[in-house]
This record gives C-alpha cells, sequence and structure tokens, in this order.
C-alpha cells in the first residue's frame, strides 16, 4: 500500500504547479489544527453512477484528468457504488504516484462509512448478504444498527476503514467522515446517540495514533441544516467537546461536510448551532472550533445544471447555470472544497472552468479572497459589500425547492410501479432515484419522509416528500 498522507508542504508543492489557478484563488488552506493544507475549492465527488465496469473506467479516467488540471480534493465512501468507486480512486492514485505526475503527500483522500455496505455488485439476496457478512460474523451489534442499514460501532467502523485502506491502497486515510451519523437519531434519543459517537470518537483518534486515519469528521446530510431543535439536529460545539474529551485539546475531530448549494444555503444563512452561548450558523461555528467544512451536493445531483432563477444567473454572471451553480458554492465564506461529482472526463473540464475565473464580488467584479475570516469577511475588501449581498437567498432557495420537490414528486410516484413489481420477490425495498441507483433499505426502518422512498410504497399517495431529507451521499 501507498505510505504518507497529505502534507502542507505537499499540497502547496501542488498548488505552485498550477499558477493560473493559484492567481484565481482556486486554492484554500485549512487551519493550522488541520494540517494548514492546501487544497482545491472544487473537490471531485463520487457517489453517482452505476456498479459498472464502464462507470469504473470512465471514473478512474475523470480521476487521473482531476489530478492532472489541478484538483487535488478526492472525495468517496466505502458503499458509493458497492466499494468500487474507493477501488477506483485507489487505481488512479497508483498510476499518478508510480508515473511520478504526483506524491501522496499532495492529494487529499476523504472515505465515510456508516451504511452496511455490498461489495462490488449487489447481491441476489441482499438482506442475507448483510446477515452474514455483518451480522452473524459480529462485526455489527445488530441493537446497534439502525433501520437495517446503519452502524458506527467501534468494532464495524474498524472493519470498514480496513477495507477502505484496502480498495484505496493507502495507508493512511486523510479524512474519514462517520456518514450520516444523524440517521441513527431516527431510533434513538440524542443521549445515546452522542454516547455512541463518543465511543467511535474514542476509536477514530485510536486509528490517527494507529496511522490508519490522519483525521476524522462527520458528513451529514440534515444534521447541520436542520433548525435546532429538530429530532435529526447535531450541534457541532457538542462533537467537538466530545472530540476533547477522546482526544485531549489536539484532537483529530477537523472536519465537516454537509450539503450546501443555491437550494441549500442553510450553513450560511440559518443560526442552528451554538457556541459559547451564542447562536450562529454552521460556518461560523465550524471557524471558531477549528473545523474545516467540505460542501456536498454542490449542483444537487445534477438538478442545479439547468433552469436556475433569473436573478441567480445574473447576480453570479457565468456562462451556465452549472458554472453559477460552483461559483457560488466555491465562493462562500467558511467553505473550503465544493464537491462536485464528475464521472465523465467532460465534467472535469467544465466544472473546472469556472474556478479560472476566480472567486468574485459581483458588485465591483474584483476577485476577492473571502477566506480571511467569517468575522473579517464576508464583506469584499475593495467594495465592502457582502457576500453576494443583493441576492435573495430565500426565495431563490425557495423557488428552486418548490421546483426540485415537484421534480422528485414526479419521480418518487413513477418509482412505485417498479417498487411493487418486486416486492413480492425481493426481501427489501429498493429506491427509484433520478441516478437509477440502487441503494437498499429494509422494511423494519421507521416510515419517514426522505429521499429515499418510504418502505411502505402507499406511503407516497399520502405524503408528499421533502428535499430535504437523508441521503446516503
Amino acid at each position: 500500500m501507498i505510505a504518507g498522507f497529505a502534507t502542507a508542504e505537499g499540497t502547496v508543492r501542488y498548488r505552485s504547479r498550477f499558477p493560473q489557478l493559484a492567481e484565481a484563488d482556486f486554492y484554500r488552506q485549512t487551519p493550522a489544527v488541520a494540517g494548514s493544507l492546501c487544497l482545491s475549492s472544487i473537490g471531485l465527488g463520487t457517489y453517482l453512477g452505476e456498479p459498472e465496469d464502464a462507470a469504473d473506467a470512465a471514473y478512474t479516467e475523470s480521476i487521473l484528468l482531476a489530478v492532472r488540471s489541478g484538483i487535488n480534493v478526492l472525495d468517496t465512501a466505502i458503499n458509493y457504488r458497492h466499494q468500487r468507486s474507493e477501488r477506483n480512486i485507489g487505481t488512479a492514485l497508483k498510476s499518478l504516484i508510480g508515473a511520478k505526475e504526483v506524491t501522496r503527500d499532495e492529494v487529499l483522500i476523504c472515505t465515510k462509512a456508516g451504511y452496511l455496505s455490498f461489495d462490488g455488485n449487489l447481491p441476489v439476496d441482499p438482506r442475507a448478504y448483510l446477515a452474514r457478512e455483518y451480522l452473524e460474523s459480529g462485526i455489527a451489534d445488530p441493537k446497534e444498527v439502525v433501520g437495517g442499514m446503519h452502524c458506527m460501532t467501534p468494532d464495524y467502523l474498524r472493519d470498514q476503514i480496513d477495507r477502505s485502506r484496502g480498495n484505496l491502497g493507502l495507508e493512511t486515510i486523510d479524512v474519514f467522515y462517520l456518514h450520516n451519523p444523524e440517521t441513527q437519531l431516527a431510533e434513538i434519543s440524542a443521549d445515546v446517540f452522542y454516547d455512541r459517537l463518543k465511543r467511535a470518537f474514542a476509536f477514530l483518534e485510536g486509528c490517527v495514533k494507529a496511522g490508519k486515519l490522519r483525521y476524522y469528521g462527520l458528513a451529514t446530510w440534515n444534521a447541520f441544516r436542520v433548525a435546532d431543535g429538530a429530532r435529526d439536529h447535531i450541534n457541532l460545539a457538542a462533537c467537538a467537546e466530545i472530540a476533547r474529551e477522546a482526544g485531549g485539546p489536539s484532537h483529530h475531530f477537523r472536519f465537516a461536510q454537509l450539503p450546501f448549494n443555491l437550494a441549500m444555503p442553510e450553513a450560511y444563512v440559518l443560526s442552528n448551532q451554538t457556541v459559547a452561548k451564542k447562536s450562529m450558523p454552521l460556518f461560523l461555528a465550524a471557524e471558531q472550533l477549528g473545523i474545516t467544512v467540505i460542501g456536498s451536493a454542490t449542483l444537487y445531483q445534477g438538478r442545479l445544471i439547468h433552469g436556475l432563477p433569473p436573478n441567480v444567473s445574473k447576480t453570479l454572471g457565468l456562462k451556465t447555470d452549472t458554472e453559477n451553480a460552483i461559483q457560488f458554492a466555491r465562493s462562500a465564506p467558511g467553505l473550503t472544497t465544493a464537491l462536485v461529482g464528475m464521472g465523465h472526463a467532460e465534467h472535469v473540464a467544465e466544472n473546472r472552468a469556472g474556478g479560472v475565473v476566480g472567486a468574485k464580488n459581483p458588485h465591483c467584479g474584483k476577485t476577492s479572497v473571502l477566506r480571511q475570516s467569517i468575522r473579517a469577511a464576508p464583506k469584499h475588501p475593495w467594495c465592502g459589500k457582502r457576500f453576494w449581498e443583493g441576492l435573495d437567498f430565500s426565495r431563490a432557495a425557495e423557488l428552486l425547492q418548490e421546483r426540485l420537490q415537484s421534480l422528485r414528486f414526479a419521480l418518487e410516484v413513477s418509482g412505485v410501479w417498479w417498487i411493487n413489481r418486486r416486492a413480492t420477490s425481493a426481501p427489501a425495498v429498493c429506491s427509484a432515484q433520478a441516478t437509477r441507483r440502487r441503494s437498499w433499505d429494509f422494511p423494519s426502518r421507521p416510515a419517514r419522509k426522505s429521499a429515499w422512498l418510504p418502505a411502505a410504497a402507499a406511503r407516497i399517495h399520502t405524503t408528499r416528500p421533502t428535499a430535504s431529507g437523508p441521503s446516503p451521499c
């Protein structure tokens, strides 16, 4: 396996090979407690796509092109495409490092675990496979598996981390996330959840000492976007305190991931976090706690690549809706990297195009480093205007949510026929998603509004889904 991990020296060296991007403020630096790493403001995501050889080849080609083009943040998860996405990154890294095009210390590799994962392909009997692979073997405690598909016990995490290291071909994973930990809150109390989180953090600190991980964090869907008091809300400061108990002041809980895009701006506008008895948005809370924020769902899984409200396109001012959506996310004060799914090489070229433009203030048109501090920013240093001032977040989000909600509802209703067709022969319910990716959910999971179809398909006819449900990405 490849030794080493991303370092400040290595990532600065990587940036120096792309002067045009560096001049355009394409790279951002993490806090000193997170290694002072120099990271690209656009990262490559690997969630979407079928678990098949053609998609593997396309992803590998995209990863090679991305790293050669100035992108040094690669994000995946063990359950993405049934472990294939991790293996695609491993294949590409081996080729790049073997050819001496990059060194290990120049690239940040991030992965996640929490969902019970298949291996390579969907088994004929998914439930039997998961029972045999994880429950009967003792890897996962059935009492701590939520909804038949989510677990974060130390034994389970140990197994998943070792599998991920093997898939990636790396001795050390730069950032390991607990994947959508708020899933647990569907069945357990907050007290029990934070106790489980404490055990997980203590184990992850041990993995850092053993050289298996460099940093760890939480990759969430709802937890950091919902109001304080919501059942699936997670307080970042409470998590940081648990990390301090587990690893001391120099703990390694230094990354958080959540969706941030034109339709999901909560991390910037919603004061749902509390630090030192003060209420504030997630971005500000993370800065005060020394935690680097990575944004996911930058294009909302393809929903933001066309049809943006005219005022959004006018304000951001780039050529395409895709570029505008990416530019919006990567220009937000407090966000280090915006992840974009890139399953084909042409996606890399298109998504990188906006990065050359630079993060600009729409009022004066000057390229700005909007990252100095959320307290000093989001005012632009030349004109004094605030980050995208004049762009009505709430109205833009409202219009997009209405449009996306209607689209999702139509897609989910159209999937009822397929679900009913399989219900008599399959032990689990398969969700029909716009991407056709098959993600398995078990009937024991409590019915709730979600991006996954409820176990009882009839619920779709009586409950209109929202655009904020949990996702396995």
